[in-house]
């Protein structure tokens, strides 16, 4: 039997105006079915004992990952095997900022550590990568060395970086007038 004619009025712009009731009845058991499947997606299979792993490993070694570029001195450009060109803000330390400065001297400053940066890899006779995650920006985090040894230590060790773990960042202004 066919579903009788239910008029529809117009408000608002032309809008139709129809129960809540009467949109659920139209999709019959595909709600149903959709919300029945929604619930169970998040749940493990009821057919192992297995338990979807709490965390994914921290640290990944990136194979065939090859420095393209020096953004600035704790930042480059990356291609990775599948995944194409990305940023990377390399982990462990802090430059002074080449694009935002808040003063001549932090500018003058981030150019020496990005330069610094350049020669410590361009000198390396092997780079590797490890990537820890990706930032607030959607950028790679990574560990960069060159011939095994971090580069974070050796950009602090020659004065161009300092540690940085990810919390407050200080000004660099403040330090360098001294």
């Amino acid at each position: 039997m066919a579903r009788p004619y239910v008029p529809l009025t117009v408000i608002d712009g032309g809008r139709p105006n129809r129960s809540p009731k009467s949109r659920r009845a139209d999709l019959g058991p595909i709600w149903l079915l959709a919300l029945v499947l929604g619930l169970g997606l998040g749940m493990p299979s009821p057919l192992t004992n297995e338990l979807p792993p709490d965390d994914p490993p921290a640290r990944e070694p990136a194979p065939g990952c090859q420095v393209v570029s020096v953004t600035d001195g704790d930042t480059i450009r990356m291609w990775c095997p599948g995944r194409g060109t990305e940023r990377a803000r390399l982990l462990g330390f802090d430059t002074p900022e080449l694009f935002s400065p808040r003063c001549a001297a932090e500018y003058l400053a981030a150019r020496e550590a990005k330069a610094a940066l350049s020669r410590l890899i361009r000198r390396a006779d092997e780079v590797s990568i490890v990537r820890e995650g990706t930032d607030r920006y959607g950028r790679a985090l990574i560990g960069l060395y060159a011939d095994g040894q971090p580069i974070s230590r050796a950009m602090i060790d020659a004065g161009h970086a300092r540690p940085y773990m990810g919390d407050q960042r200080r000004d660099w202004c403040d330090e360098l007038r001294r």
